[in-house]
């Protein structure tokens, strides 16, 4: 039978508890939402909506075409332009989302001869970023310099290195300026995606790469996504401006891909813009993890030190995080959950996003249901 060995797979999902469903929200959810990747509570700010519809009223519903024959308008411009300029970048170029952007950065700057070094505990378009290349891929220790120097020293000819900036399950930080030096040393380059890092690191939220001195460097390469701190959708590589110009040339997922809607551009561009305005947001989502790490830790539960904006808390087993994060849900508060093959290794979580939007009533608020519903 057609698809047979789907039915299989999903028996042994169902039996180890594993089974992912679709959940609709409605606009106007009662939950207290920290699954989200809201970062900087702009989703739905009034000035980033509006940015939307105005984007939309003056371009359309969409892009209309690839960025290389109608999908690049004068807002897609502006936004790399003005991203570029805040990160600390040369160049920016604005992609469909964030995965295209990883997908992208990796694929064309690894080629056939050259070898990409992986942190073991990076994203999945990283990863899947380094099985499409063509170039040899080690995987690394995670947040390791030295098994990075180590494996860069057994390969002769063009390398980069791939790491997230702060990584999506435990919320932990790269030791990027040591990463760097290693790099500097094999005359590789480094790729790292801030996707977690803009909006929350840095000066003002300048992001990871900014605040490790390497924002604007000849041999960095930083990706980061429109959907989280900036509050709409999309992704963007930045860099060298030869760097940018070569993967419109040569990524495959900017070529081919249709360009992001202008309505999302429009609302990142807008959010961008807030950011600049109130950079005091970025410190106010550092402040949130940190009194949400340190309330879940005096209650008794494991939780790692965030060092941006991602609290981890970790559950018994997949099944009781999946019962708790229900439980969760059922007293009104919306958290993530993190369960193999999501994380990478093997234990699973309950993932809390800090926004620097939160009262200091619903930060007590969420302690308390998360404490209360432990397993």
């Amino acid at each position: 039978m057609a698809f047979g060995w789907i039915d299989e797979q999903a028996e042994a999902r169902r039996r180890a508890g594993l089974v992912r469903t679709l959940r609709p929200r409605a606009a106007d959810s009662p939950l207290l939402d920290l699954a989200s990747n809201d970062y900087l509570g702009l989703t739905h700010h009034p000035e980033v909506a509006e940015g939307a519809a105005r984007a939309a009223r003056t371009w359309g519903g969409g892009s209309t075409g690839s960025r290389l024959v109608t999908g690049t308008t004068e807002l897609h411009t502006e936004l790399e332009r003005e991203l570029a300029a805040f990160c600390g970048f040369e160049a920016a170029l604005v992609f469909s989302s964030g995965y295209a952007a990883n997908l992208a950065a990796v694929t064309a700057l690894g080629p056939h001869g050259s070898l990409i070094v992986s942190d073991a505990g990076n994203h999945a378009s990283l990863i899947d970023g380094c099985r499409l290349a063509r170039g040899e891929r080690q995987v690394v220790g995670h947040a390791d310099p030295e098994a990075v120097r180590k494996a860069l020293g057994t390969h002769q000819g063009p390398a980069i290195v791939v790491s997230d900036t702060v990584f999506s399950v435990d919320g932990d930080r790269a030791p990027l300026a040591e990463l760097a030096a290693a790099c500097r040393e094999h005359g590789a380059g480094l790729v790292v995606d801030d996707a977690h890092g803009l909006g929350v690191l840095g000066d003002g939220g300048r992001g990871a790469p900014y605040a490790a001195g390497l924002a604007g460097a000849a041999d960095v390469v930083a990706t980061a996504t429109l959907s989280k701190s900036l509050g709409s959708q999309g992704g963007a590589v930045l860099g060298p401006r030869r760097v940018i110009d070569h993967l419109v040339n040569a990524a495959r997922t900017f070529i081919f891909d249709t360009g992001l809607a202008p309505a999302a551009a429009g609302a990142a561009l807008a959010a961008l813009r807030l950011l600049v305005r109130e950079p005091e947001r970025a410190a106010r989502a550092r402040e949130v993890a940190a009194e949400l790490h340190a309330r879940l830790t005096a209650a008794g539960l494991e939780a790692v030190r965030p060092d941006a904006a991602v609290v981890s808390v970790r559950a018994p087993s997949p099944e009781e995080a999946v019962r708790w994060a229900a439980d969760c849900r059922t007293a009104g508060l919306a958290v993530g959950c993190f369960r193999p093959p999501s994380v990478p290794d093997g234990v699973s979580r309950l993932r809390l996003t800090a926004r620097a939007d939160l009262s200091g009533a619903e930060i007590e608020r969420a302690v308390r249901v998360i404490v209360e519903t432990r397993p």
